[in-house]
């Protein structure tokens, strides 16, 4: 891990960030498949910065959360309860994409936002955290 592996890093959760405000306005003209979609993304885009540090990529979105699952939160880098948040938007998200008779609810989507707003803040942590080890 060096300096470049964090910027890059940083750089992907600002997309994170970026696509979470999407997802909340998103969900305040009421679409709320298209919410769940976007807050899907911030959650996804976050995962890919903890990656990033690793510079570990993937191509296919199972891949991503599967490495992330093993290396970070079967080892308790991050809470277990999060991986099931994360599991759970995952599937929400599907659903809100491609099953035509899913009914997203104000509430999944409420906690879909909570989720990526979660995860968010405690990438934020484990970045700063690692900033802090190399500089000292």
């Amino acid at each position: 891990m060096d300096n470049k592996a964090i910027e890059f890093a940083q750089y992907r959760l600002e997309r994170a960030k970026e696509t979470l405000k999407t997802a909340k306005v998103i969900f305040d003209i009421k679409d709320y498949k298209s919410a769940n979609n976007r807050a899907y993304y911030a959650i996804f885009y976050a995962i890919r910065a903890v990656l990033a540090v690793e510079r570990k990529d993937f191509k296919r979105h199972k891949d991503v959360i599967a490495y992330f699952n093993q290396n970070y939160i079967n080892t308790e880098i991050f809470p277990k309860k999060l991986g099931h948040k994360i599991s759970l938007a995952q599937s929400i998200r599907e659903d809100s994409d491609y099953d035509d008779e899913y009914i997203a609810s104000k509430e999944k989507t409420q906690t879909q936002l909570e989720t990526a707003e979660e995860l968010i803040k405690q990438v934020e942590q484990y970045i700063e955290n690692l900033k802090n080890n190399i500089s000292n």
